[in-house]
């Protein structure tokens, strides 16, 4: 396996931990008002990143752009999942990270999206 998928899937494994032991955490204690920014990190971090190393891998399509998807699509999840944290907690300035790292994950997506439609030039019939 090469190493686009594999940074995928690691970046997948590491959100997906994090994501447990929030659960774990806000169960213990009773308190879910974290819960939107914990479905959140599930889902862009642990399934959106997982899935999209299983594209990768499967096709090994990728190159530079691949590694672009990767970058905006990590870094809106680190930037956007704690800016929601704290905008959930109350501080209203979170709102700015919490846009930002929206939006870098929308580019990520994006991104993702035009190296499948673009994958279909070489893929056999």
């Amino acid at each position: 396996m090469s190493r686009l998928p594999l940074a995928f899937f690691s970046t997948a494994a590491l959100c997906a931990c994090g994501g447990m032991v929030w659960g774990v955490v806000m169960a213990a204690s009773n308190d879910h008002a974290m819960m939107p920014a914990h479905a959140h990190l599930n889902l862009l971090g642990w399934a959106t990143l997982a899935l999209m190393g299983t594209f990768y891998a499967l096709t090994g399509a990728g190159g530079r752009l691949g590694w672009v998807n990767f970058a905006l699509s990590g870094l809106g999840v680190i930037i956007a999942i704690p800016s929601l944290a704290m905008l959930l907690a109350g501080n209203a300035a979170a709102e700015k990270g919490a846009t930002a790292g929206s939006i870098l994950a929308l580019l990520g997506m994006v991104t993702f999206a035009f190296v499948v439609i673009s994958h279909w030039r070489t893929a056999k019939a």
